[in-house]
């Protein structure tokens, strides 16, 4: 499920209009805003915002400068793409850090919205960072919740700190952040208890564990399907807390985008970090200008070449360029690109990345997510020979390969066919892109 899918859609069909006329009139643009302004409604953005980005934009899209130029309707596009990014922050909006450890951070909201869960995907990230993250349980309320919190920490082999559930959550706050200072954790995550908006006491307790331990940043973690409600939660939590900060959950499921596109224009605070799936690493920074381009259909290149540092090292990206060069690529190597591939998250999401790959084009798109697996017990079933020289591979060696991985013969010769259209794509790419002395030059 491409983010914001539907929503992608109804702006590119709008778009349409705009680039199937030479030049725009004031009409024309107004007409094109009406469009975009229902397709914003209908994705639960809160009214006021789409009545201040509707003018905005139609204020801009009609001046003479726009109107007369030599392609109006990208004109259009760029200042739609523009008044988008400022709508969501304008620019990435960091974690602050503490000039003196530890930094405390307070996640807060509603029951069920994965407080638990992103307490420790930041925890995680941090640490990746180089950080010392302490995991504090702080909700005494929820049964499991301070196991919970201990299955994630121990997953991601961050300590947690627990003082059972019998014990005030702000005294539990307050012990975390001592504990943090005399053992050297530089950050310390709170993971307080869900409760309603309208639950006085339990607000009342956050405000509590806010004055006791002056937590360098409020993060409220907020569901974006439940769409314009994640905005008027987002607005009480503020009113109480004076949040730094949204984390927005599950923005790769069915998202219409009425929180992302909401949220920094009612509350004045930013989303800081978004979660794009159930795993512990799907956790990303939040790029306003990145994600104004996804829901405009002009892909993220930037995240995707990030995803692709993080699961790439350099000694493993010079290897696999010295192969390419030297056209030495075996079936071994082409399972090991399935599995970094694999790390990179699931090829739904890429593919969302891509530029010009339509939202709606992968609505119905069946990606097999099982078929690495499927590659890598074929593979496995193969002798080293056979591995390193698939040339070996004849129609008897094919059926004792099939039998042994508890494939068919068919599967065998489909990894064939597509590691041999692999291997002849990489021999032309490489003497395309190697320059006289060897030097790799990048795609694009």
């Amino acid at each position: 499920m491409a983010v914001f899918g539907n929503l992608s859609d109804k702006l590119s069909e709008a778009f349409k209009k705009f680039r199937s006329k030479g030049k725009l009139t004031e009409s024309d643009v107004r007409a094109g805003m009406r469009e975009i302004k229902l397709a914003l409604l209908e994705a639960d953005v809160n009214f006021k915002v789409v009545k201040a980005f509707i003018n905005t934009v139609t204020e801009r899209a009609v001046g003479a400068e726009v109107l007369e130029s030599l392609m109006p309707a990208q004109q259009v596009i760029k200042i739609v793409n523009e008044e988008l990014t400022a709508l969501m922050g304008g620019t990435n909006s960091k974690l602050t850090i503490a000039s003196a450890p530890p930094t405390v951070v307070m996640m807060c909201g509603l029951q069920g919205s994965g407080k638990t869960t992103h307490s420790g995907k930041l925890a995680g990230m941090y640490k990746k960072q180089g950080k010392r993250p302490l995991l504090a349980a702080c909700d005494v309320y929820r049964p499991a919740a301070i196991e919970q919190l201990k299955v994630v920490g121990g997953k991601l082999d961050i300590p947690v700190f627990e003082m059972g559930d019998k014990i005030s959550p702000v005294v539990i706050a307050k012990e975390a952040v001592a504990y943090a200072k005399k053992n050297g954790y530089d950050m310390v995550f709170l993971d307080t208890a869900g409760r309603l908006h309208v639950d006085e006491k339990l607000m009342g307790e956050l405000k509590q564990i806010k004055e006791e331990v002056s937590p360098t940043e409020i993060l409220l973690v907020v569901d974006s399907m439940t769409g314009q409600d994640a905005v008027n939660v987002a607005q009480s939590f503020n009113d109480l807390l004076d949040i730094t900060g949204v984390i927005l959950t599950k923005l790769d499921g069915d998202t219409r985008g009425g929180a992302a596109l909401s949220i920094r224009y009612v509350t004045g605070k930013p989303i800081k970090f978004v979660g794009m799936g159930e795993k512990l690493d799907q956790i990303e920074p939040f790029h306003p200008d990145r994600m104004a381009s996804r829901i405009l259909g002009m892909g993220d290149v930037l995240s995707l070449i990030e995803k692709a540092e993080q699961a790439y090292d350099e000694k493993q990206a010079a290897e696999l360029e010295r192969k390419m060069r030297e056209n030495t690529f075996t079936l071994a190597d082409f399972l090991d690109q399935f599995k970094q591939l694999r790390k990179m998250g699931s090829m739904e999401s890429l593919l969302g990345m891509i530029p010009g790959m339509k939202a709606g084009a992968l609505k119905d798109a069946k990606i097999d997510e099982k078929m690495i697996d499927r590659y890598e017990a074929i593979i496995l079933s193969m002798t080293p020979k056979e591995r390193n020289d698939p040339d070996l591979i004849n129609a008897s060696r094919k059926k004792r390969i099939a039998a042994g991985c508890g494939n068919s013969v068919e599967e065998v010769n489909k990894l064939l066919k597509q590691f041999d259209s692999t291997r002849k794509m990489m021999k032309q790419f490489a003497s395309g892109r190697f320059g006289k002395k060897g030097k790799f030059k990048l795609p694009f």
